[in-house]
């Protein structure tokens, strides 16, 4: 488990973390508000409806979810001298929508479809706040991560001002280009950075791309919050490599390499998973595609 947020449901306040790109929420600290605490977790678990409701789910999203065991799980399920804990299940089933760690951060989680069974089972109400303030938390990240990608975008339109002010100081004028030929020069930078980050030229991703271009959009406009650093990074670089008057080819490969090289790093890092750092355009872009369907 990584990344813990904080929710408050009726005063109680609730983890939430994420574990392989996907939301689990405390049941321990959803039952601490209740009377009984966490012998209520092992009280749903008994309960047959609950059994097959998690057999449900893990055959769904666990291609290893032990069918066999869950057999003689269910056979036994509803018995007085029935017991089933989180960690029980986890072992006999190799489930995955319910995990038990011990330690100061540990206890039982669960997916959030199965939290939110839960949630209905311990009080209606508790669960619609639940899934309320779950929202909420969402509507929050998703805010934040726009802003990033917004201040990133925004970082890299001020350093393409110190790019082609180099260019203007050193390659126009060592060229002797014609003032209506410059914004030729300009493009041919601009794209030498595209080449080195995206691996294409502003006009091929136009050709590949129509239905964004007729929205406004350009090849900066759906780069990911990775790509934009290393763009604006490459802007301020590339700007040092002119006025060193280093030749156009020589610059391409020295971009490239360090390109792939800030990518890596940046691709190890586990602050956020990929989908996340897509630009909002691009999300906007696929919502409005699933809405077609």
């Amino acid at each position: 488990m990584s990344k813990n947020r904080k929710i408050q449901v009726k005063g109680v306040a609730i983890t939430v973390s994420e574990k392989n790109s996907e939301d689990y929420i405390s049941l321990t600290d959803m039952v601490s508000g209740f009377d009984g605490g966490n012998s209520l977790i092992e009280k749903w678990l008994r309960n047959k409806n609950t059994i097959e409701f998690l057999a449900v789910w893990e055959n769904l999203h666990n291609p290893n979810f032990n069918s066999p065991e869950f057999e003689g799980i269910k056979t036994e399920a509803g018995l007085n001298r029935f017991t089933m804990s989180a960690k029980q299940w986890i072992q006999k089933t190799n489930a995955i929508g319910i995990v038990a760690s011990a330690g100061r951060y540990g206890g039982t989680f669960a997916h959030t479809d199965i939290a939110f069974e839960f949630g209905s089972w311990l009080s209606p109400e508790f669960k619609l706040l639940l899934i309320k303030e779950f929202q909420r938390l969402k509507q929050d990240e998703l805010g934040r991560q726009n802003l990033d990608w917004d201040l990133k975008r925004l970082l890299s339109k001020v350093n393409y001002r110190i790019h082609t002010d180099s260019i203007k100081d050193s390659i126009i004028p060592q060229l002797q280009t014609p003032k209506e030929k410059e914004w030729l020069v300009y493009a041919e930078e601009a794209d030498l950075l595209n080449i080195a980050v995206f691996g294409m030229t502003a006009k091929q991703w136009k050709e590949g791309n129509a239905e964004m271009v007729l929205q406004g959009f350009n090849i900066r406009d759906v780069a990911d919050l990775h790509q934009l650093t290393v763009l604006s990074n490459l802007e301020s670089y590339n700007a040092i490599l002119i006025k060193q008057g280093i030749p156009k080819q020589q610059r391409l490969i020295e971009l490239h390499k360090t390109a792939v090289s800030q990518m890596q790093t940046l691709r190890s890092m586990s602050n956020f998973t990929l989908d996340k750092l897509k630009s909002p355009n691009v999300k906007n872009q696929l919502d409005k595609s699933d809405d077609t369907k």
